[in-house]
C-alpha cells in the first residue's frame, strides 16, 4: 500500500497526504516516525532543517533521504561559504568580498560603485539580498543587516558583490555524489511589485520554460557551473545529494551564479512540477540510494505560478483572514492551487503566512498559461490580498 505523509503539512496537501503534528525541524520526531513506519523515502523540502543537519540524522539511522547533509547544504546556508567555494574552484560568479565590519563593507561598496548588491551571509527567507542603486542605499543596506540586525544573526556577516546584468534563470539539477543530471529551468520574480520594483520577497511567482535556456545553454550551465560545483563539494568532503538549484544571471560573458539553493525552489517548483510528465519518485529514490538518477523528462508544456500574498507582505501582515474561491479556481482547466501560508479555523480556510497561495496554470504555451493563471487568481479573495500582474511576462532573450 502506498502512503504519503507530510510534516507538518497544510490544508492543501491534506487532500493528498496524511498530515503529521510534527514540525519540519523536529529531528527526533521525524526520524522516529520514519523508522517506526518503515518509510521508504523522505524528501526534505525546506532549507532550514537541511542546513541544521536533518538529512544527516536520517542517514545515520540508515533511512533513505532526499536532501543534502549539513556540510553540503551550507551552499545555501552561508553565502560566504558558497562564494568562497566558487572562488577556489573558478566557478563563474560576481566579484565579491565578505565582511563582518560595517565600515569595511561600505568602503568596498565604494570600490565597486553603484549599483551594488548587499547580501546576508545566513538564511533570510529569500529577503536577504538587497539591490542598491546608489551608494546611499548601500550604506543603508549595510546598516540594516549589520547594525540594526533586521535579519538577526543572518546579517552579522555580509557579502558585497557587483551588480550583474542579463536574464535571470533558476536551473535545477538532480545530484548524487559526483553524478548530476539536468532537470528544468524556471524564471522567478523576487520583488514584490510589478516591473521588478520594491523589496525582495521569497518569490512572487515563476514561469517555465525559459527561452534563454535552450539545449546549448543547458549544456553550458552543466559544464561550467553544476558539474564543477558538484566536484568541488565532493573534493572538500561535502558530497552533494539532492536537488541543486543554481540561481543564475545569463550575462554577456555567459552564465554566472547569483546564489545556490539546496532544495526545490518556491515558487519555481510549482510550475515545473505541474507541467512535468512522468513520475519523479524513481529519480528521487535513486539519489537517496546514492545511485545515478535517471534524467527526468523536461516540462512538456508551459507553466506559470502567481503568488497571492497577505496585505503588508514582505513586511508585517495579519493572519487568520478568511479565504474564499480556492475551489472555484482549482476547478478551471489546467489550474492548480498550491497552499503555503494557510490553515483551517473552525472549518474555514484562513491565511497563516505572508505568501498564502500559489495559483499555477499549465497550458501548451506561455500566453495561455498566463491567462489561465490570472483567471484562477480572479476567483480567489481575502482581505489585503495582493499579487504581481506581470508574472511570466518578463522578456527572456537568448544569451
Amino acid at each position: 500500500m502506498r502512503r504519503l505523509y507530510a510534516a507538518p503539512g497544510n490544508p492543501g496537501i491534506a487532500a493528498h497526504a496524511t498530515c503529521l503534528a510534527l514540525g519540519a525541524s523536529d529531528a527526533d520526531g521525524l526520524v522516529g516516525f520514519a523508522a517506526a513506519q518503515s518509510i521508504d523515502l523522505t524528501v526534505i523540502g525546506p532549507e532550514v532543517p537541511l542546513v541544521a543537519g536533518l538529512a544527516d540524522r536520517f542517514a545515520a539511522k540508515g533511512l533513505a533521504v532526499f536532501g543534502p547533509v549539513a556540510a553540503a547544504a551550507a551552499i545555501e546556508g552561508s553565502k560566504a561559504f558558497a562564494k568562497a567555494l566558487m572562488a577556489r574552484h573558478a566557478i563563474p560568479t560576481a566579484r565579491f568580498e565578505t565582511f563582518d565590519d560595517p565600515a569595511a563593507a561600505r568602503r568596498y561598496c565604494r570600490a565597486l560603485g553603484a549599483p551594488v548588491v548587499v547580501k546576508t551571509d545566513g538564511l533570510a527567507a529569500g529577503k536577504g539580498a538587497i539591490v542598491c542603486h546608489t551608494l546611499a542605499e548601500a550604506d543603508e543596506a549595510v546598516a540594516q543587516c549589520m547594525e540594526q540586525r533586521a535579519f538577526g544573526a543572518a546579517g552579522a556577516t555580509v557579502v558585497v558583490e557587483e551588480f550583474m546584468r542579463g536574464d535571470e534563470a533558476s536551473f535545477f539539477a538532480l545530484v548524487s555524489g559526483e553524478h548530476a543530471v539536468p532537470f528544468a529551468a524556471a524564471q522567478d520574480h523576487k520583488t514584490v511589485f510589478d516591473g521588478d520594483a520594491g523589496p525582495n520577497t521569497g518569490g512572487m511567482g515563476a514561469s517555465t520554460p525559459v527561452a534563454a535556456v535552450d539545449a546549448a545553454m543547458q549544456a553550458r550551465i552543466m559544464r561550467t557551473i553544476v558539474e564543477p560545483t558538484v566536484r568541488a563539494l565532493a573534493r572538500e568532503a561535502a558530497p552533494y545529494s539532492g536537488v541543486l538549484y543554481a540561481g543564475l544571471m545569463l550575462t554577456a560573458e555567459g552564465p554566472k551564479v547569483v546564489e545556490f539553493n539546496c532544495r526545490f525552489g518556491d515558487p519555481e517548483a510549482q510550475p515545473i512540477m505541474a507541467c512535468s510528465d512522468g513520475d519523479l519518485v524513481p529519480a528521487l529514490l535513486a539519489v537517496a540510494r546514492g545511485e545515478r538518477p535517471p534524467a527526468p523528462a523536461p516540462p512538456a508544456q508551459a507553466g506559470v505560478c502567481v503568488t497571492l500574498a497577505s496585505g503588508g507582505y514582505p513586511g508585517r501582515y495579519a493572519t487568520g483572514v478568511p479565504i474564499t474561491g480556492v475551489e472555484a479556481a482549482a476547478a478551471l482547466p489546467g489550474v492548480h492551487v498550491f497552499h503555503s501560508g494557510t490553515a483551517m479555523d473552525g472549518g474555514a480556510l484562513v491565511t497563516a503566512g505572508g505568501r498564502v497561495l500559489g495559483v499555477t496554470a499549465v497550458a501548451p504555451d506561455r500566453a495561455r498559461a498566463i491567462q489561465a493563471a490570472y483567471e484562477g487568481v480572479a476567483r480567489i479573495r481575502f482581505d489585503g490580498m495582493h499579487f504581481r500582474t506581470d508574472i511570466g511576462r518578463r522578456p527572456a532573450r537568448p544569451a
